[in-house]
């Protein structure tokens, strides 16, 4: 019974000539299946094509059901090209006999009653996707007609509905929705039209979509048809089921690359789906990705008390207390991808919004592997600064299918979205943590390498999940008027002109302070850095910014790293590398580069990352007739020998040349002069003009600072030879 108070909300109380009474009058008892009419969405959810394909469900889930107790192996689905979608399946059919209590055949009580059928827990179904008893006669009122057939005792037996009206449609001028029909009065028939053999049983529904309900009757949708069946046929491994889509330019049996498991086309256009394997199987067709754990299957069951309302021997509802069994299937791997894949199911209907299954299995996972991880945290080299393992670390590369098998579970609506059964979280997360804990401590070798895998991608996701968050924290833009939130060692430049600034990065507090005097403060910044920097070729990102100098270089820089950077963000035109020219300054440069190479590319890609070049020598030459005295930087000692000559030759007398070992040893005007002005200086461009040179570089990079010792032992050994000695600064 549905009652409608529609006179009472449309009424609107400022308008003068509206009645104020409100009575029992005013009130509409909708009888049947009027209220399925009346308001559809409460009961498919919407009038749409996700409420067309809810009725095909609605239909095929009748028939899955008989084939989850057992008794049907087969269920066949046609879309005519008329529009209309047929259902046949060979389980037990649809009872035939007289319902005492109503005096209606099993058939009409079925298709006509809202809340009528075997799965209200009299024991003909244990487990069942259709449990509310309204989901036939929802899409039979929702139909403009629907044939039912029934094999049953050696008999084929027939009733028609038109709009849930059962009578009979005259079909002389050929079978459709509009031809001419007669509604019973005085009593329905059910018609005998057939024979069969004695052990042959099914049921056989046609229905065409009733056009004022759907604004369109016949968008079925082939893809999730498809889909549907395929996804069943993994559910309940043995049943066959058959695709066949009459409609003008659709193919049935289209391209389906991956449906390996399945006979997926024949000559007569029809797809079959069977699958022997259950949700292992589902779960290798799902994941796209390669591997890093197999494919588990856990399995168990537990059961629960709960207080339901049965009918008693007199028809009535009396509360009892029984006890439920829950069986769980759960099918799991993880692969090297980032994606997570979940779906679930109870008695194989999908709940895409999960429920109390998914939320216990979830739990469960979280738990086991947030254990194995602690008792493992030195091999893994987890440490309290990393941080606590997070669920989305752990579905990441997830592909996971959870099935739980329970009589008269409670969803949360017609359309079963949610499961809201709350003892199945518990008896879920105790099977999974048992199953699972099982076999991330096996003693196999096999089983104990994937568990090490698997643990290592985990924490690889927590530390990069980590990294994000420091980026995101690190990546807004300051500006000039922003330098108190930029570090304390930085001496920022006054220009507002992103072009025209540079940034100096100088090796050592001492050479900072000569560079403070020589530099233009208008638009050149200077941010010190202590010696060498992290190898970030060999650290993770998370050791990379907890590093102080790696940190600061990317606040400073101000346009974020990695996938965040953002080079329009950048607060400076040019960077440039200030070492002292000598080994070790040679190397902090490198390490300097790797970090821009890893985190600030396009920095280095859109050439605005520079090498200064310091001199090595200075060579002070006296005064000589008419040559006025004189001051000349040599760069190189090959330079300093060629320079030597040619002042010997030209019979200049010179001082003993002056090596400088580091910046800090030029007063001001000699770094000015040598070093920073525009004017003078010379600076070499960090580029990578193409495919090839990135790729070379990326090589370059992973042989000179990567974690592998053995390539780089090998290409120093290889050069050894060509290293003069007498260069190397010890």
């Amino acid at each position: 019974m549905f009652v409608s108070e529609s006179r009472y909300f449309d009424r609107v109380p400022t308008h003068a000539t509206q009645s104020t009474d409100y009575s029992a009058r005013h009130l509409s008892v909708l009888e049947g299946l009027e209220a399925v009419r009346k308001r559809p969405g409460m009961y498919i959810g919407s009038t749409d094509q996700r409420g067309l394909m809810h009725c095909v469900w609605e239909i095929v889930d009748n028939g899955v059901d008989e084939a989850l107790e057992g008794h049907a192996s087969k269920i066949d689905v046609i879309v005519h090209d008329d529009g209309s979608v047929e259902v046949a399946d060979n389980g037990r059919g649809v009872p035939v006999d007289i319902e005492p209590s109503t005096g209606l055949s099993g058939v009409e009580l079925v298709y006509t009653k809202l809340h009528a059928g075997g799965k209200f827990g009299n024991g003909s179904y244990g487990s069942a996707g259709g449990l509310h008893g309204v989901g036939a006669s929802v899409v039979n009122a929702l139909s403009a007609r629907m044939d039912v057939e029934v094999d049953r005792g050696g008999k084929t037996y027939a009733m028609s509905f038109h709009r849930g009206v059962p009578g009979t449609f005259d079909d002389s001028q050929g079978r459709s929705p509009q031809s001419p029909f007669t509604e019973f009065t005085d009593a329905s028939e059910l018609r005998v039209i057939g024979k069969v053999k004695r052990g042959v049983t099914g049921t056989r529904v046609r229905y065409w979509a009733d056009p004022q309900m759907f604004p369109k009757p016949t968008d079925y949708d082939a893809e999730a048809l498809r889909a549907r069946l395929r996804q069943t046929s993994f559910l309940v491994p043995g049943l066959t089921l058959t695709l066949r889509d009459e409609r003008p330019g659709s193919v049935t049996d289209a391209d389906n690359s991956g449906d390996d498991l399945f006979d997926t086309g024949s000559d007569d256009g029809v797809e079959t789906f069977t699958a022997l394997g259950g949700t292992s199987d589902f779960v290798d067709f799902l994941a796209s990705d390669a591997s890093v754990t197999d494919t588990f299957r856990l399995t168990g069951e537990g059961t629960y008390t709960e207080t339901v309302q049965q009918l008693d021997n007199t028809g009535h509802l009396r509360p009892v207390e029984v006890e439920r069994t829950c069986g769980v299937d759960v099918s799991l791997r993880w692969g090297i991808g980032y994606d997570t894949t979940e779906r679930s199911f109870v008695n194989i209907i999908a709940t895409p919004m999960g429920g109390t299954h998914l939320a216990g299995f979830e739990q469960a996972l979280t738990k086991v592997l947030r254990k194995q991880i602690d008792s493992n945290a030195r091999a893994l080299k987890v440490t309290a600064r990393d941080g606590k393992i997070e669920k989305d670390d752990i579905l990441a590369g997830l592909t996971a299918v959870v099935t739980v098998r329970v009589p008269e579970p409670q969803f949360e609506g017609q359309t079963k979205e949610v499961l809201g059964t709350a003892p199945v979280k518990q008896i879920v997360a105790s099977v999974v943590e048992k199953e699972l804990t099982s076999i991330l401590t096996s003693s196999k070798r096999d089983l104990k390498t994937q568990s090490r895998a698997l643990q290592e991608k985990i924490v690889g996701e927590m530390r990069a999940r980590v990294s994000a968050r420091m980026h995101k924290e690190i990546s807004r833009r300051k500006t000039a008027l922003e330098t108190s939130t930029l570090p304390a060692k930085l001496a920022d430049c006054r220009t507002d002109d992103v072009a025209s600034s540079e940034l100096f990065i100088v090796e050592g507090d001492s050479a900072l302070g000569t560079a403070k005097s020589a530099r233009n403060s208008d638009y050149q910044a200077l941010l010190p850095i202590r010696g060498k920097i992290l190898n970030v070729q060999k650290a993770s990102q998370a050791d990379m910014l907890h590093n102080a100098e790696c940190s600061a270089i990317i606040q400073v820089v101000g346009a974020g790293s990695g996938r965040t950077f953002d080079i329009e963000q950048a607060r400076y035109g040019k960077v440039i590398l200030m070492t002292d020219a000598d080994v070790d300054g040679a190397h902090i440069r490198t390490l300097l580069l790797t970090l821009f190479f890893r985190y600030m590319r396009p920095m280095i890609e859109a050439g605005r990352v520079y090498a200064a070049v310091p001199p090595l020598h200075r060579i002070d030459v006296s005064a000589q007739g008419r040559k006025k005295k004189e001051i000349i930087y040599t760069y190189s000692d090959d330079e300093l020998v060629r320079t030597l000559r040619k002042l010997e030759k030209a019979g200049r007398h010179f001082r003993e040349p002056q090596r400088y070992k580091g910046l800090g040893e030029m007063d001001a005007h000699q770094l000015a002069e040598t070093t920073m002005e525009p004017e003078h200086r010379t600076l070499r461009r960090i580029t990578l003009a193409d495919e090839a040179s990135l790729t070379y570089a990326e090589e370059t990079f992973e042989l000179l600072m990567g974690s592998l010792v053995a390539p780089r032992k090998d290409f120093i050994v290889a050069g050894a030879n060509e290293v003069d000695r007498e260069r190397i600064d010890a």
